[in-house]
């Protein structure tokens, strides 16, 4: 891992489309450059995020999964 970690947010046991919407609320209050990594639990968080990164100006540095846990390592864009 080649960047830090600003923010840590826990989504684990939500559904969607609540691991996203509060992802958005953490990287609407974040600066430009920062980094936060997301953990979830819902599956459709993969696809989720996915398209949310395609349309947004935000950088998926990592996504993975670990066992039932899906982990996002956004960083904000402009």
């Amino acid at each position: 891992m080649a960047y830090a970690i600003d923010q840590e947010l826990d989504t684990k046991g939500l559904h969607c489309p609540m691991p996203l919407l509060k992802a958005k609320l953490v990287l609407n209050s974040m600066a430009v450059g920062d980094v936060v990594r997301v953990v979830a639990t819902d599956a459709g968080s993969w696809d989720d995020f996915d398209v949310f990164i395609r349309q947004s100006p935000h950088e998926l540095l990592d996504r993975e999964q670990q066992g039932d846990e899906f982990i996002y390592c956004i960083r904000k864009g402009e």
